[in-house]
């Protein structure tokens, strides 16, 4: 009986090392996860205030136009916000997004970092313009609710032993019914649509946020070798980047004071 009891013993100690030898590697996996995502929203933040500070002036012989909310524009600001060269500001984050899930599976780590890197100055140019609608300070008190949310909400995706892929599925079904409803609102301009439109973003992003937590935890494989985990944690960090964005821009149409 003592040679099966140790046997058994064995067994029990030998899988229990593995279990922690996988929790420590996930641990590992997520924390990188949110690090490059928290740098990815460093740099949105330094281009965004950057390229606000370049585009616009005190100085009114520096102007070269005027906003109806008197934000002054420089000559950089004007080009960027009120020119053609405005819609390659808009789409050029989501050429990024699109070039990189596209291309992340045949890239090196490096190369796609770097890409995520340039897509986050990009996306932090095209959100400059929040500093010309909205008062610095709301903006602030903003990314501060957003962040707590955000933290709430994936905390709960990753913590949580419900299957949360049914709501994952009728959450994305959500969002482009969203942007529809964005696009019909551009010529529709109603404040009543505009009003639905952004509490019904909060909620689909934030389940998003709960969901794709889920998802790129149980993306994690112990067997991944180093490029795998790499390119695994990108992508983890471009999807969790997305939903705190979107996040923020929808809260910020409630909670954000107009200049």
């Amino acid at each position: 009986m003592a040679e099966p009891l140790r046997n058994y013993q064995a067994r029990v100690a030998a899988g229990a090392r593995t279990d922690a030898a996988i929790d420590q590697g996930l641990r590992a996996y997520m924390l990188k996860v949110y690090n490059l995502m928290a740098m990815g929203m460093a740099i949105t933040g330094v281009a965004a205030l950057g390229m606000a500070m370049l585009a616009t002036t005190n100085d009114p012989s520096q102007a070269v136009a005027t906003l109806g909310n008197g934000k002054m524009l420089t000559n950089v600001g004007y080009a960027v916000y009120s020119s053609p060269l405005r819609w390659l500001v808009m789409l050029a984050p989501l050429g990024m997004v699109f070039f990189l899930s596209a291309r992340v599976h045949k890239m090196s780590v490096s190369a796609a970092q770097t890409s995520f890197w340039v897509f986050a100055g990009l996306m932090g140019i095209s959100l400059s313009s929040i500093f010309l609608v909205y008062t610095s300070a709301s903006i602030v008190q903003t990314f501060f609710v957003t962040a707590a949310a955000f933290g709430a909400l994936s905390l709960y995706g990753y913590t949580t032993k419900r299957d949360l892929t049914a709501m994952g599925s009728f959450l994305i079904m959500g969002v482009f019914g969203l942007i529809i409803a964005m696009v019909v609102n551009i010529f529709l301009q109603s404040s009543a649509l505009q009003f639905a439109i952004s509490a019904i973003g909060v909620l689909i992003f934030s389940g998003l946020t709960a969901y794709d937590t889920q998802k790129i935890k149980e993306m994690y494989w112990e067997g991944d070798d180093v490029l795998v985990a790499g390119r695994k944690a990108i992508m983890g960090a471009l999807t969790l980047y997305l939903d705190f964005i979107n996040l923020f821009t929808f809260l910020l149409q409630f909670l954000g004071n107009r200049e």
